[in-house]
């Protein structure tokens, strides 16, 4: 990694933006990379502006690098105010924002963002089992960690996660 990105890095991870769980969340998305060992829950809450849905805030929490962290952090940002289907449009480059073009080895990180978020906001995932999303907060897992936690002692169902598939 350049000398550049790290700093930029450095500075986006110095004072993440939106860290942490989302209990009144309309949905949440995790999701996994098994090349790198690297996951990340997404929390999205939803507002009505002009008639339409709207992304109100989002929030992440993550088992990976900093640049994993630093795309989450600048993601979540870059968000709001976004339709659904306007973030779902949202590439990996993108979501990277004030970072830059990531290089090969770091692509990976905002991938993994944009799983997640696509995990938290795609319908279709939800009613197909491969996302963990509720309307109800009290559904919602507390933590990453509990959920991990959880999804270890049962024998079925329990923790789902997405894995992405490492040959896009």
């Amino acid at each position: 990694m350049n000398d550049e990105l790290q700093k930029k890095v450095a500075v986006a991870i110095r004072d993440p933006q939106n860290i942490g769980e989302m209990p009144d969340a309309d949905s949440v998305g995790t999701v996994g990379n098994s090349e790198c060992g690297e996951m990340l829950r997404m929390w999205v809450k939803y507002k009505e502006q002009d008639g339409e849905k709207v992304i109100d805030k989002a929030s992440f929490q993550s088992f990976g690098c900093e640049t994993a962290i630093a795309v989450a952090s600048l993601a979540t940002e870059l968000i709001k105010g976004k339709t659904a289907d306007e973030a779902m449009e949202l590439k990996p480059e993108e979501l990277s924002g004030e970072l830059g073009p990531l290089p090969p080895m770091k692509i990976h990180c905002a991938e993994l963002v944009q799983g997640a978020l696509r995990s938290a906001l795609s319908p279709e995932d939800q009613t197909a089992g491969q996302a963990e999303s509720s309307a109800e907060p009290a559904n919602l897992s507390p933590t990453l960690q509990d959920s991990l936690n959880e999804g270890q002692s049962q024998s079925s169902g329990g923790l789902k996660i997405n894995f992405l598939d490492e040959e896009k």
